[in-house]
């Protein structure tokens, strides 16, 4: 009886030089490749007034704000992936890559359906490896809803709803809820 081959999964030589030329997003973790689904028009206003409000509110500081297309590489012993956050911040020192960070201080999420699980579950504890990352935020998009989960306390939530404004500490930036779903 013949044993079964083995897959090992694709390189993350190989996986980075596709995206180069892929029509389809995909998200890559241990070998294997995940294509990303599309967002929907909702989702695109929330992370483009977010976006903004962050790119206004670090002018002159030593941060930049990437979106959806830049991807977030975390390496662990145990593991290598590459996310595509909806957002995120890097500041000084910058990773020298062209297509992803290695160094975000801050990421934010919009929620869907499709993906609320994993960006709680499996994207959460993989992001929390980043030594550098300080906040993560996930914002709905079915009602006005912003988690703020710092490292600083643990992980735990800060939950900011319609009138208040979110706090991120690790930005030193205020962003009223309000703007955030305009």
């Amino acid at each position: 009886m013949g044993e079964a081959v083995r897959q090992t999964g694709i390189s993350v030589e190989d996986y980075l030089e596709g995206e180069k030329i892929a029509e389809v997003r995909h998200e890559y973790v241990n070998g294997e490749v995940f294509a990303m689904t599309g967002a929907t028009k909702r989702h695109n206003r929330i992370a483009l007034n977010l976006a903004l409000s962050l790119r206004n509110a670090l002018a002159g500081k030593p941060c930049r704000v990437y979106m959806e297309n830049v991807k977030v590489h975390i390496k662990t012993v145990r593991e290598e992936r590459f996310y595509y956050p909806d957002i995120h911040v890097e500041c000084r020192p910058f990773t020298d890559h062209d297509y992803y960070s290695e160094h975000p201080r801050l990421i934010v999420e919009v929620l869907s359906d499709s993906t609320e699980q994993g960006d709680r579950s499996d994207k959460f504890y993989a992001y929390r490896e980043l030594a550098s990352l300080e906040e993560y935020v996930l914002v709905a998009q079915d009602e006005q809803r912003v988690e703020v989960y710092r490292r600083a306390g643990g992980w735990n939530a800060a939950i900011y709803g319609p009138q208040e404004t979110v706090r991120l500490e690790s930005i030193s930036a205020n962003l009223a809820v309000a703007a955030i779903y305009a």
